[in-house]
C-alpha cells in the first residue's frame, strides 16, 4: 500500500490517480498510524516551506515520516515535499525542515530573462543511475511550477539536473528516499513512468 500524505498542502487527486494508473495500491493518510503502516509513503505539496511544516507539526505527521525513513520504506517528495526534505529554506528562515538531507532550499536569482515562478516543461539531465529514472532518456521533459530549488550538501544526491538561468537539482535521492522537484503527475508519459518505477521498488 502507498501513503499520499494529506496534510492540507498538496493537490492529492491528481498525485493518486497517477499512481493508481501505473498499477499502485493508494491511501490518502492522513493521521500517523497510516503513515506508519504504508509500504511506500509519498509526500506531495504546493505552497509555502513554513506553513507546511506547521501543518505536519500539527497534525503529528512528523514524527511519523521520519521513523519511517530510517526504516527505509521507499519514500518520494514532490515538488515542495521534495524541498521538505532538507534542512531550512530561504522561504522561511527560522522554520527547520525534516532535515533528512543536509543542505538548503534556495529561491532563484532575480534575472531580466528569467521569470520566477519557474512554469513549465524543461529537460532532465540525467546524473548518474537513480533507479527512479530507469527507462527515462536523458534530456527528457518534465513539467516544473515553483520558485525555490534545493542545493544539497553533497552533490552526489543529485540523480538529475534542470537548466532554468541556473542549472539545479531536479531530482536528490540517497538510499530509499527520493526526491522531485518537477511534478510527475503532470510530466505525461515520462512521468507516468517515473512513478511505475517507484511503484515497483
Amino acid at each position: 500500500m502507498i501513503a499520499i500524505i494529506d496534510y492540507g498542502m498538496g493537490n492529492i487527486h491528481s498525485v493518486r490517480k497517477a499512481l493508481e494508473s501505473c498499477g499502485g495500491k493508494v491511501k490518502v493518510a492522513q493521521e500517523a498510524k497510516d503513515i506508519e503502516s504504508a509500504e511506500k509513503i509519498v509526500l506531495p505539496g504546493v505552497g509555502a516551506f513554513g506553513d507546511a511544516m506547521a501543518e505536519l507539526e500539527k497534525r503529528k505527521l512528523k514524527g511519523a515520516i521520519l521513523k519511517s525513513i530510517k526504516s527505509q520504506v521507499p519514500f518520494l517528495g514532490i515538488c515542495l515535499g521534495l524541498q521538505l526534505l532538507f534542512a531550512r529554506s530561504e522561504e522561511n528562515r527560522d522554520v527547520k525542515g525534516l532535515g533528512v538531507f543536509d543542505g538548503a532550499v534556495k529561491r532563484f536569482p532575480e534575472k531580466e530573462d528569467i521569470k520566477i515562478p519557474h512554469i513549465g516543461w524543461n529537460q532532465l539531465k540525467k546524473n548518474g543511475n537513480c533507479l527512479l529514472l530507469e527507462g527515462v532518456e536523458d534530456n527528457s521533459y518534465v513539467y516544473f511550477c515553483h520558485s525555490y530549488y534545493p542545493k544539497p550538501k553533497e552533490k552526489a544526491l543529485i540523480g538529475a539536473s534542470t537548466n532554468y538561468g541556473i542549472d539545479f537539482p531536479a531530482l536528490v535521492f540517497k538510499g530509499s528516499v527520493f526526491g522531485v522537484q518537477f511534478h510527475p503527475e503532470k510530466s505525461q508519459k515520462v512521468g507516468l513512468r517515473i512513478l511505475k518505477n517507484f511503484v515497483e521498488m
